[in-house]
């Protein structure tokens, strides 16, 4: 399939890679050493993936977060490996440029390595990701190290890490106390020791999020984990304000579409009920 050149002039304010050309994991290890911020957001369909296609995105995340934005599940434990897959073959059909990584969503790799590496790989011969992206640091590593064996890139994800939420007691920041950052840090260099290509850090103090992307060789991603990351991700329904409720404290929103969309839908229904829609514009007449 030949490559698509996309147009890009906001996000062309910063330095940013060659737009013309795919994102790969070894385009983010550049993007890396030149200094080069990567941007990801989630995605979940086609539409969606169209959009960050368009708007420049490097990196499109279909998170385990569709069991919540899409699939009207309390978190993240619900979603399986079928649905997860099904969302990843929609959001590849949107996309010619940006790196495609699946969500492992919960029970898919913690047991054992092997079903690890052969869910993994489902990602990439049925889904048609570029990669994956796992939960967990000391624990999770023997299944990243098994899952890089049948050449797949996988992504890591500590500090908060959604699929531990009831162990965790909960969405908090992790990393306060110094023994946590310790932990935290060791973790990062233990997934990259095992062959890890980036590794996801959410909501984690700013300052142990910078000192981590110092000692990583592989970008760090950050949410809620401030500036000093070699790259940010939100998930989409946050930015464009999609979701109900006021956004987290690390959240932007950079629209607010869910409010627009009500306007819409409401003023659609109060035409309908008064007769304005369809008016002669909308509506199809016998020739003479």
């Amino acid at each position: 399939m030949a490559e698509k050149a996309t147009a890009v002039p906001e996000r062309a304010a910063g330095p940013l890679a060659d737009v013309r050309k795919p994102v790969t994991v070894a385009t983010l290890l550049d993007m890396k050493r030149k200094g080069l911020k990567i941007a990801m957001i989630t995605a979940y369909d086609h539409p969606t993936a169209r959009l960050a296609e368009e708007a420049g995105v490097d990196v499109v995340l279909v998170g385990d977060s569709v069991a919540m934005t899409k699939l009207g599940y309390e978190n993240t434990l619900p979603v399986t490996m079928d649905e997860m897959l099904h969302h990843v073959k929609a959001v590849k059909r949107g996309l010619s440029r940006s790196l495609l990584v699946a969500d492992m969503p919960y029970m898919s790799y913690e047991l054992d390595v092997k079903d690890a590496a052969r869910n993994a790989a489902r990602f990439l011969k049925e889904g048609g990701a570029h990669a994956v992206k796992l939960e967990g640091g000391l624990e999770a590593a023997p299944a990243v190290r098994e899952i890089v064996k049948v050449n797949v890139p996988v992504m890591g994800h500590i500090g908060l890490t959604p699929q531990a939420l009831h162990r965790l007691g909960g969405y908090k920041v992790q990393g306060r106390r110094p023994e946590d950052a310790e932990r935290i840090l060791a973790e990062a260099l233990a997934l990259e020791s095992a062959g890890a290509c980036a590794v996801v850090l959410e909501c984690v103090p700013a300052e142990l999020a910078a000192e981590i992307t110092k000692r990583l060789r592989v970008p760090a991603i950050g949410i809620g984990a401030g500036p000093g990351c070699d790259g940010q991700v939100l998930v989409s329904d946050d930015l464009l304000g999609w979701t109900e409720g006021p956004p987290l404290k690390f959240v932007k929103r950079y629209a607010g579409l869910r409010a627009q969309a009500v306007k819409a839908v409401a003023d659609y229904c109060r035409e309908v009920r008064d007769g304005a829609f369809p008016g002669p514009e909308h509506s199809f007449t016998t020739p003479a």
